[in-house]
């Protein structure tokens, strides 16, 4: 008998009961199930068996089809509004414990969560644009989706904006439906994207990596909790002390009392009077709610990039080839003749760095001369920075080159530095998008560079210098690279503009 089971039993059947009139039904039977198991293991009827016997017999059954259970719940999480009704967290974790026994990899398993969480979320999106809040008030409560909840999370959307779609990603209510009403809502396409992004690669890789690390160290986390009383306590103190703090600020005298011993102080005073400024909205303005949509999209390039790049980078094995390097190479010998070949090396040549250099110095004069300084300033350093990154990378992982190649080649086949350099025709062309007149002149030349930075990298494979994979990582370090001084640039052009504005 474990008489601590039946309590357990007894606090959650006296939480259901009073509850009872504002839980669903899922919950009542979910609280009614858990209840009956923790009497019957009170009894000593079954014993639980060991946690990690359970997820080494789990890994083993599940194997390479965790990738297909991942993927079908992390798409239906948002794109059929099963997260109302079994969170996805839960899969994922699985999906870490699996990678972490070896079975699976967990860099293609978390780009299979980010990819298949964004096409949920997409398709909720568009679906949401066709059919309007009506539907889903008329149709919701057969899916539990009551219109209070849908007033709920119009009203976090009211209150975050854009940052809704980011913050909802991990607030189980929010994150099933707010897709479909920011498309419902008539949120721009354009507006949701960068932060549907953003929200769905942190989600799925924060899960999936508590679950691989929970895994590989659980031995550790088992003695660390043995050990963990001293740490248990000090954040006990710690947060008692921050609810203090917080309760003490909330009173307007002791607020103002703080105020004047802070500026009283010969250090901190100056200091805190100068945060009181007006400038100090220019700190407001680096916040992606508040600067504005390009700052937002900037940072989801820099994180799909630098992902694809270093997931590459981790998971590639020199001498080993992936199955897209194997169908690259194959492509590449059955399309193989002397005119393709010789386009491609041409073609190929326009990811050198003197070419893509040219034309960054040509760009960033005609920047200068309308004193765009701070735009000149990032390609320049995206340019730089690209080379070096490259450079660094090929030197880290060492992957030997094809062996039949049409070009001369030096150095690691990882990353294509001939792709990185590519993505700067892209960045020219999103810098100078702003003085074309247009639409349509802007979207011809937005897909001339998009296309162009294409055929550079599978050019890179027709003539056999690199893998596929070497192409994807150049084009992850390229776009990493320039987005981030791209964000630089952003902020300070803000800031200056603060500035001045501040002394006007």
């Amino acid at each position: 008998m474990k008489p601590v089971w039946f309590l357990v039993a007894a606090a959650i059947l006296v939480a259901l009961h009073r509850k009872r009139r504002h839980l669903e039904p899922t919950l009542l039977v979910g609280g009614l199930i858990v209840a009956v198991g923790a009497i019957v293991y009170g009894t000593g009827v079954v014993h639980l068996p060991k946690i990690d016997q359970v997820l080494e017999d789990l890994g083993e059954a599940l194997g390479p089809w965790t990738y297909v259970l991942v993927a079908v719940m992390a798409f239906l999480e948002t794109g059929a509004f099963v997260g109302l009704l079994a969170p996805g967290e839960t899969v994922i974790l699985i999906g870490g414990v699996v990678a972490g026994q070896g079975q699976i990899d967990i860099v293609a398993l978390v780009a299979i969560i980010w990819v298949c969480a964004v096409a949920g979320d997409m398709t909720s999106f568009l679906i949401g644009r066709r059919l309007g809040r009506d539907f889903l008030v008329r149709h919701g409560p057969k899916v539990q989706i009551s219109e209070a909840r849908i007033e709920q999370t119009e009203a976090f959307f009211d209150k975050h904006g854009g940052k809704a779609i980011f913050l909802g990603r991990f607030v189980g209510l929010i994150r099933a439906v707010a897709p479909f009403l920011a498309g419902s809502s008539g949120m721009p396409l354009r507006r949701f994207a960068p932060y549907d992004i953003l929200g769905a690669g942190l989600w799925g890789t924060t899960f999936a990596v508590l679950g691989y690390v929970f895994w590989q160290s659980i031995d550790q986390v088992l003695d660390l909790a043995k050990k963990g009383s001293l740490a248990l306590g000090a954040v006990i103190v710690i947060g008692t002390l921050v609810v203090l703090a917080v309760r003490r600020l909330r009173d307007e005298e002791q607020r103002e009392a703080l105020l004047r011993r802070v500026d009283a102080h010969p250090v901190f005073g100056p200091l805190a009077r100068r945060l009181r400024r007006p400038a100090r909205f220019a700190w407001r303005r680096v916040t992606p709610g508040d600067l504005g949509l390009e700052l937002t999209t900037l940072l989801a390039v820099v994180a799909v990039g630098a992902f694809v790049c270093i997931g590459y980078a981790v998971s590639i094995t020199p001498g080993e080839l992936t199955a897209a390097d194997r169908r690259g190479m194959q492509w590449s010998a059955d399309l193989s003749g002397q005119r393709l070949d010789d386009v491609a090396k041409t073609v190929t040549d326009l990811g050198r760095l003197e070419w893509t250099g040219s034309l960054v110095l040509l760009t960033c004069v005609l920047l200068l001369v309308r004193r765009k300084f701070a735009d000149a300033v990032a390609l320049v350093a995206g340019v730089v920075l690209t080379s070096m990154a490259s450079h660094q990378i090929k030197a880290w992982t060492d992957r030997p080159r094809p062996t039949d190649g049409l070009t001369e080649t030096a150095g690691s086949s990882f990353p294509s530095g001939h792709s990185a350099n590519a993505v700067a025709y892209l960045a020219v062309a999103v810098v100078l998008l702003r003085a074309l007149p247009g639409l349509g002149s802007r979207v011809a030349v937005l897909a001339f560079a998009i296309v162009l930075v294409v055929t550079v990298g599978l050019s890179r494979v027709q003539v056999r210098a690199h893998y596929l994979s070497d192409v994807f990582g150049g084009w992850g370090l390229g776009a990493a690279v320039f987005a981030l001084c791209g964000m630089v640039a952003l902020v300070v052009s803000h800031f200056r503009q603060n500035q001045r504005a501040a002394h006007e």
